[in-house]
């Protein structure tokens, strides 16, 4: 467990240095077609500073979109005690603590590191599940915490937002600017459009991918922790016959999520950040003499 921790550490480089290289990629498509070099740069330093910004304040951008409403004791005691009592096994600071009004079942983590981290769920989960299945289900939030995959969701929440609020502005300026030189190649110009059409599409397939792997290290962080596979796995199965998509739906804070919170349909499945619910049962039940 503790070189999976290293390990997304690591990657949080890796994967910052693909978006930068993404990035790039963008910025050269527009200074090639302008014959501008400084564009590029840029591009560069506008997508440095919007994702840092990005970064710090992901958090409260997600719960926004959200509506989740932070919470104390008194307000919901049961659902309290359990966070507090995983923060205590854990090891780990009690993070602030939401709850969403909305009666499809779901919860998410998010936060720069487990000092500034937020766990939330939704008046559903709360309400369908019993307590060592809600226990799961946040002891499995709290292993994103706990693995530091709520630093690598927040920097790739930043960076796709970045690419894509960048690739928005860079087609507006081709199609709408006319100062462009006349003497640019069209193959050349039109490579350029066609990667920054195609470098959103890029940066979500690489979210995917992260988001995807993590999301079954936390299931097998939240069954260590725990001791108690079956009741993660149950809580799952619970999930197949109540889960629906939620009232606020948002792709770019989708992969925060414990299941998919969008709406099903064949986009949805094929750009899912998260696995399948019967690969998730099947490798806690495959897995569970190994916890």
């Amino acid at each position: 467990m503790y070189k999976a921790i290293a390990a997304n550490k690591r990657n949080t480089i890796i994967i910052m240095a693909v978006f930068i290289a993404i990035i790039g990629a963008i910025g050269w498509a527009v200074s090639y077609m302008y014959g501008n070099r400084s564009i590029g740069y840029t591009v560069l330093i506008v997508a440095a500073v919007y994702a840092l910004i990005q970064y710090f304040l992901a958090s409260k951008i997600a719960i926004a979109m959200t509506g989740a409403t932070e919470i104390q004791k008194r307000d919901n005691p049961r659902f309290y005690r359990i966070i507090e009592n995983l923060a205590i096994t854990t090891g780990m600071p009690t993070p602030k603590i939401y709850i969403i009004d909305d009666v499809a079942p779901n919860a998410f983590a998010t936060g720069r590191n487990p000092k500034t981290a937020i766990v939330a769920a939704t008046t559903g989960l709360i309400d369908i599940m019993s307590d060592n299945e809600l226990e799961a289900v946040m002891a499995h939030e709290m292993g994103h915490v706990q693995n530091y995959d709520i630093r690598v969701s927040m920097i790739t929440f930043g960076l796709v937002s970045a690419i894509g609020f960048l690739s928005d502005i860079a087609l507006r300026v081709l199609f709408f600017n006319n100062d462009r030189d006349s003497d640019t190649n069209p193959i050349v110009y039109l490579v350029g459009i066609v990667i920054i059409i195609l470098a959103p599409i890029a940066a979500v397939i690489v979210q995917l991918a992260v988001s995807r792997q993590r999301e079954y290290l936390a299931d097998a962080t939240g069954a260590m922790t725990t001791r108690h596979p079956d009741a993660l796995a149950s809580a799952l199965e619970k999930l197949k016959t109540h889960g629906r998509p939620m009232k606020r739906q948002n792709t770019s804070t989708s992969h925060l999520f414990f299941s998919n919170p969008l709406k099903p349909g064949f986009f949805s499945r094929l750009f899912s950040t998260h696995p399948p619910l019967e690969d998730r049962i099947a490798r806690l039940r495959g897995n569970a003499n190994k916890f």
